[in-house]
């Protein structure tokens, strides 16, 4: 396995990288100081499997980096690290293009779960880091019929119900009983009608619209 670990803290990057050390039996982790390094490795590097990237570090500010990063590498699953706990900037990040978001303050444990979810195909959404930290509400079917009025038919309402506790397009196909290219067709029009581009804003915004519901 190989990761690109992306932080300009060398204390963070070998607390890091004694995480990345339990993902898999053998892990090659190749390192980056700042945006342009990242780049760089990356391109010298076309066969990653991860990428951990920190929100702030030189050569891009705000999320720049990070969408600059999906635009040129989509196909490599990008996971943030920062010291922010703001849920405007995790949202931010998350919409922006990341597969995940990881808070710089979360355990071991924690982190080596994100990650290996993410590993799995499917987004991670870190706990609510306000109120206690709970965990994210996921919504229920009788829930998501608030979603209704933005045109989803029943069958949508239940890839949505799916998606939103976080399953792979082929676990959905499973326990939906279709094939996994009608599970895209669902997704494709959850998408449009959410007014998203990817199942990590739909998660989201499937959360806010329950929320304000």
């Amino acid at each position: 396995m190989k990761t690109l670990l992306a932080d300009d803290h060398p204390l963070m990057r070998e607390g890091i990288r004694q995480v990345l050390s339990q993902l898999a039996a053998s892990v090659e982790v190749i390192v980056a100081r700042d945006y342009p390094t990242l780049f760089a490795q990356t391109s010298l590097h076309p066969d990653l499997d991860l990428a951990l990237v920190d929100l702030n570090m030189p050569g891009f500010t705000g999320m720049q980096g990070i969408r600059q990063y999906r635009n040129c590498y989509p196909d490599i699953p990008l996971v943030v690290l920062s010291a922010s706990e703001s849920p405007h900037i995790i949202r931010s990040a998350l919409e922006a293009g990341a597969l995940g978001y990881i808070p710089k303050s979360a355990p071991a444990d924690r982190m080596l779960a994100a990650l290996q979810q993410v590993l799995s195909g499917n987004p991670y959404v870190p706990y609510h880091l306000d109120q206690g930290r709970a965990a994210p509400h996921t919504p229920d079917p009788a829930e998501l019929k608030a979603l209704q009025h933005h045109g989803l038919t029943a069958r949508q309402l239940d890839v949505a119900h799916l998606l939103a506790q976080g399953c792979a397009n082929k676990a959905i196909g499973g326990m939906l009983s279709m094939s996994e290219s009608t599970v895209k067709v669902h997704m494709a029009a959850i998408f449009r009608a959410l007014g998203v581009s990817n199942r990590t804003a739909a998660v989201l915004e499937i959360q806010r619209l329950i929320q304000s519901s």
